[in-house]
């Protein structure tokens, strides 16, 4: 698929999604458009898959007799939920109910009292059905509560059950009308377009997106970071892991991606990451993601992870327990992240799962850099007790939706090739500006992540700190504390200056002489 279709794929279904703008916010109708993308994703590679069942008896799906070849049936379904993990019989397909959708009420097409027919209450027996096809089954977990965000009776999408009806048959039909193409191995493009219509719900969702979404630009530094010299990984995590983005651009910058993992506190949120996998050919068997709180209930303690990615949410709070102090992610620092900051104390959480040979790279606020008390202590540790500081880059202003704070990437690691020294990169200048937002774009990525690699120092953009200087600045990590960015002011020589003032006077001079003249012969009074 080119660019061009790409581009076209998007468009159509962004139009799509407008059928719903205006009724509910962009942080609401993107459950069901998303949903019901899902839903016709998993239709047509149920369809795609039975036929390959089928075709030795030169069968297709959508022909077989569900009441007459019931045992066709039985056996698609046993080999579809041992290979996708879920079934869908010919009749709960998407084109099947888009075509029942379609169906009018009377025979006069043209009749303007002919109504859609009424398929809500299909609608939610089928989506229930995929979620129990799974049950027993090593996927169930996968796709359980799935579709819990649709809510098919909710009066935002319409005032009756009549204008509800309308409004999904009119999505439903438009997105039939669109082809998935899923024979095409060329790339993830159903994927990649379901990941521009999550960016396209943060931009509008505003303050709610940074829940959910790392902006593309962001995840690839991160990405290419903690693949660094690598062209497999055995695992990735990430313990705030959103609507999974961050997870699955890391599986851009590799080969292969032996399984992905990830928490996210959320449902809704919890939900798309789960859909996002499996849009992107991420089979149930290779992806982990648990609903939890990551902090108070941990998912994944009894691993290690030789990748690890996350855009924590901000200075959140947190109980800050006591208890805590017993915890091996926390215990020994000695001191817990305090309850209105909980930055360090994932930060800590990830350092514990990181595995030996791996690298982790986390998005914080700048705070985290120099604020002191618990948290001076926590770096200290970090940097003079352990030494996992490996370096520290500086992101623009602006660049996450709903704030406009500065940022900065920490990138950890437990066993570090160059021992003596930290990276630091300020990055803060590396962005071009779009409407209200900054983005950074290919080249400012990878003159970031490339400098990184190279531990590369350029001048006022990235410098080698010993742990001495460090120590020197009593353990803060503050980037214009290393990078030098001062630009000298330019060189002012004050006699050119001089002659030009006396050149400025002589000719003012002379102008006056000239109006004085006119004056004179208009027989009026000079103006000076």
């Amino acid at each position: 698929m080119s660019e061009e279709q790409k581009k076209l794929l998007e468009a159509q279904l962004w139009n799509i999604a407008n059928i719903l703008r205006g009724k509910i916010n962009a942080n609401q109708f993107q459950d069901y458009v998303l949903g019901f993308i899902f839903y016709k994703y998993l239709s047509e590679k149920m369809e795609k898959y039975a036929n390959e069942i089928l075709r030795p008896d030169n069968i297709e799906y959508t022909t077989i007799n569900e009441d007459t070849q019931s045992d066709y049936i039985e056996a698609v379904k046993h080999a579809a939920v041992e290979k996708l993990g879920f079934f869908l019989k010919p009749s709960d397909l998407f084109s099947s109910l888009a075509t029942k959708g379609n169906a009018k009420k009377t025979q006069e097409e043209d009749d303007d009292e002919s109504e859609e027919t009424f398929i809500l209450e299909d609608l939610e027996r089928i989506l229930k059905n995929i979620e129990k096809s799974t049950m027993g089954s090593e996927s169930e977990e996968d796709f359980d509560n799935l579709f819990y965000d649709i809510d098919l009776n909710s009066t935002k999408i319409g005032r009756t059950v009549a204008d509800r009806n309308k409004v999904i048959v009119k999505i439903i039909t438009a997105l039939n009308a669109i082809d998935f193409d899923l024979d095409n191995t060329e790339g993830d493009v159903l994927g990649d377009a379901y990941e521009y219509l999550i960016g396209q719900f943060a931009a509008g969702a505003g303050q709610k997106a940074g829940e959910f979404y790392t902006p593309q630009a962001v995840s690839s530094i991160l990405a290419k970071i903690v693949t660094t010299g690598k062209s497999r990984l055995k695992s990735v995590y990430d313990p705030t892991c959103g609507s999974g983005s961050l997870l699955l651009r890391v599986a851009k910058e590799v080969t292969e991606v032996a399984h992905f993992y990830g928490q996210e506190q959320n449902r809704t949120t919890y939900n798309l990451a789960r859909m996002n996998m499996i849009l992107h050919n991420v089979s149930y068997h290779d992806f982990t993601i648990r609903h939890e709180d990551t902090l108070e209930r941990p998912q994944h303690l009894d691993y290690k992870f030789e990748a690890i990615v996350a855009n924590p949410p901000f200075s959140a709070q947190w109980s800050a327990n006591p208890l805590f102090m017993n915890d091996e992610r926390f215990s020994q620092y000695g001191k817990l992240a305090p309850k209105s900051k909980a930055d360090f104390a994932f930060i800590q959480h990830m350092v514990h799962q990181l595995d030996d040979n791996g690298i982790m790279a986390c998005i914080a606020p700048h705070g985290v850099l120099f604020r002191g008390a618990a948290e001076g202590h926590i770096r200290k540790y970090l940097i003079e007790d352990r030494n996992y500081v490996d370096a520290i880059i500086g992101l623009p202003a602006n660049l996450f939706y709903g704030t406009s704070i500065p940022t900065c990437i920490l990138v950890l690691k437990k066993c570090r090739e160059f021992p003596d020294d930290i990276l630091f990169i300020d990055g803060s200048a590396a962005f071009e500006k779009v409407k209200n937002q900054n983005v950074l774009r290919g080249e400012h990525i990878d003159k970031i992540a490339d400098t990184y690699r190279d531990r590369a120092v350029v001048d006022k953009f990235s410098a080698l700190a010993t742990l001495e200087a460090i120590k020197a600045n009593d353990y803060n990590l503050n980037i214009p504390r290393y990078v030098n960015t001062f630009e000298e002011a330019e060189t002012i020589d004050i006699n050119a200056v001089a002659q030009e003032l006396k050149a400025l006077d002589q000719a003012i001079a002379e102008t006056d002489k000239t109006i004085a003249a006119f004056c004179t012969e208009l027989g009026i009074n000079t103006p000076f």
